[in-house]
C-alpha cells in the first residue's frame, strides 16, 4: 500500500466519523467526538512525520506543507473548544459542524492538491515505504492518544473502539 493508499484510509474514516457526529444524538455524542479527536490526532502525527517533512524538504513542497500544517492546528484547536463535559448545547452543535467543514475541506484541498504535487516529488520506492511507516505510527499513535480516554482502546486491527467495561 501506497502513502496515499493509507492517508485516503484514514481520510475516508475522518470523513465517516465527522458526519456521524454532527447527525448523532446529543447523548451519544462523547464516544463518537473522542474516536474522531483520536483518529484527527494520530493521523495528523503520523501524517505530518511521513508526508510532510518530506515535503518540507523540497522548495516546491515548503508552501504547501505549511498550509498544511496550519490547517492541522486549526482542527485541533476547534477540537480542544469541543473538548467539554455538555456536549447538548446548539453552540457546541455550530462548533462540531465548523469542525466537519474545515476538515472536509483539508482532506479535499490535501487530495486533490497537495498528493499531486507530493505524487511528483515522491519517488515510487518511498511512496511504498513511507506508507508502511505511516501505517504503523499511526496504530502507535492511536494507541497513545486512546489512553488518555478511557472509555477507549484500540483493537487488534489498530482501530479506535469502546473499551472493554
Amino acid at each position: 500500500m501506497t502513502l496515499f493508499d493509507a492517508l485516503r484510509q484514514s481520510h475516508e474514516l475522518q470523513r465517516r466519523l465527522c458526519r456521524r457526529l454532527v447527525r448523532i444524538k446529543p447523548q451519544d455524542r462523547d464516544t463518537v467526538f473522542l474516536t474522531l479527536k483520536v483518529e484527527l490526532e494520530a493521523h495528523a502525527a503520523a501524517e505530518e512525520r511521513f508526508l510532510y517533512v518530506p515535503m518540507l524538504m523540497t522548495n516546491p513542497g515548503l508552501s504547501a506543507s505549511r498550509h498544511a500544517l496550519a490547517e492541522h492546528h486549526t482542527i485541533e484547536e476547534l477540537c480542544e473548544d469541543l473538548s467539554v463535559p455538555d456536549k447538548g448545547t446548539a453552540a457546541w452543535l455550530a462548533t462540531a459542524k465548523r469542525l466537519s467543514d474545515k476538515v472536509h475541506h483539508h482532506l479535499r484541498e490535501e487530495e486533490r492538491k497537495f498528493f499531486q504535487l507530493a505524487g511528483k516529488l515522491i519517488s515510487d520506492a518511498d511512496k511504498l515505504t513511507l506508507g508502511r511507516s505511516y501505517l504503523k505510527d499511526l496504530v502507535h499513535m492511536r494507541q497513545h492518544y486512546a489512553q488518555a480516554y478511557k472509555s477507549l482502546a484500540v483493537d487488534r486491527q489498530g482501530a479506535v473502539v469502546p473499551a472493554a467495561s
